[in-house]
């Protein structure tokens, strides 16, 4: 029976090795001489890009205008090579994303609206509009918790990966169930999705409104520290939420890790806790970075009701409300702007925590 079926397979190869030459067989002989007519031209199309009064080219150098040589080297054409590869995705980045970026900077110096015949047309009014932005008795509250709730939710979320990764790290059965299980939540935590959690308070952990913990911090503490805190404690689920790439994350750092340092440790009498301190940690604490990005960029771009960014796309497609410091797309770009640059600080921030750490461990 075994050989029956090596046969068959055999004989089954050999039909389909014969057609694969038979269809090599008729493309050769009908793009031959399709070949021998556009050989011709694409050569003489590449000579004339290479050999006119603007561009020459030969042996090893450039000549741009018949004055500018320039020695080009493997290293260079390399990197040519390269940039042809993602010339693609650099365009999109240009058009899509970098061009975007300097109008959005443009218009928070200008007072904008939309006018149907007109397009956008913009006023020059300088940085009226960061002033009003601090003027603001709507905004600066919702930039003091954007505040307070990132330094408070990043640290939580970051532990919480770095236990959650060393316990699937460790041997146990159905470790690839586990990592998915964390994993999960990343795929599934969608706007819309979270949005519906909200709406029907299951980011919260079960009776935490009845705990003390809320009535000590709501008596004893000052509001600009009590508020971001009772935020956190309110949507814990939906923050450790955010813990599902760190994990994989974490769990990739400790998987590099030499198990003969663990088994050198041991031998000399440390403890797992000493072992976690001076091994587990300082491996992975290169990549607290990334982690660090990852979970301040994830959590300030969640549109949340009554939010920065509900604020900005409210300005952005409903209009400025009736008051004296809102002024439509300018306003909302400026709004945007701080908003980066505090994001960009709390990253910054954490990031030179965490390196700071690593250097006094080294």
């Amino acid at each position: 029976m075994k050989q029956r079926i090596q046969a068959f397979f055999t004989s089954m190869l050999k039909t389909i090795r014969a057609w694969l030459e038979k269809l090599g067989e008729f493309l050769g002989k009908g793009l031959t001489p399709l070949g021998n007519t556009l050989r011709p031209i694409f050569q003489k199309t590449r000579y004339a890009l290479t050999h006119n009064a603007i561009l020459r080219s030969g042996n090893n150098q450039l000549t741009l205008f018949s004055f500018l040589k320039i020695k080009v080297t493997r290293k260079m054409r390399h990197a040519l090579y390269g940039y042809l590869f993602i010339s693609l995705w650099l365009v999109g980045f240009a058009i899509f994303t970098f061009y975007p970026l300097l109008y959005s900077l443009y218009l928070s110096f200008h007072e904008a609206y939309y006018n149907l015949e007109q397009g956008v047309i913009t006023t020059f009014i300088g940085f009226d509009n960061y002033v009003n932005i601090f003027r603001s008795s709507i905004l600066l509250p919702l930039f003091t918790s954007y505040l307070g709730r990132i330094i408070i939710a990043v640290p939580i979320i970051l532990v919480f990966s770095v236990i959650i990764a060393m316990l699937v790290n460790t041997p146990i059965k159905g470790k690839g169930a586990w990592r998915s299980i964390f994993f999960l939540p990343v795929i599934i935590s969608t706007g819309p999705v979270l949005n519906e959690l909200n709406a029907q308070n299951a980011i919260t952990l079960p009776n935490i409104q009845e705990s003390p913990v809320i009535d000590y911090v709501v008596n004893n503490l000052p509001d600009i520290v009590a508020d971001p805190l009772l935020l956190v404690i309110n949507s814990m689920l939906l923050i450790l939420w955010y813990a599902g790439i760190p994990i994989l994350i974490f769990l990739a750092g400790l998987q590099k890790i030499d198990p003969s340092l663990y088994e050198a440790a041991s031998m000399d009498g440390a403890s797992p806790w000493m072992r976690f301190w001076k091994i587990t940690l300082p491996s992975i604490m290169p990549f607290m970075g990334i982690s660090i990005v990852y979970v301040v960029v994830s959590m300030s771009l969640y549109v949340e009701a009554g939010g920065i960014l509900d604020l900005v796309r409210t300005h952005i497609l409903v209009g400025a409300p009736d008051s004296a410091f809102w002024f439509g797309y300018g306003y909302a770009a400026a709004i945007a702007w701080v908003y980066f640059i505090l994001m960009v600080i709390l990253i910054l921030i954490f990031t030179t925590l965490t390196r700071e750490k690593r250097r006094k461990r080294a």
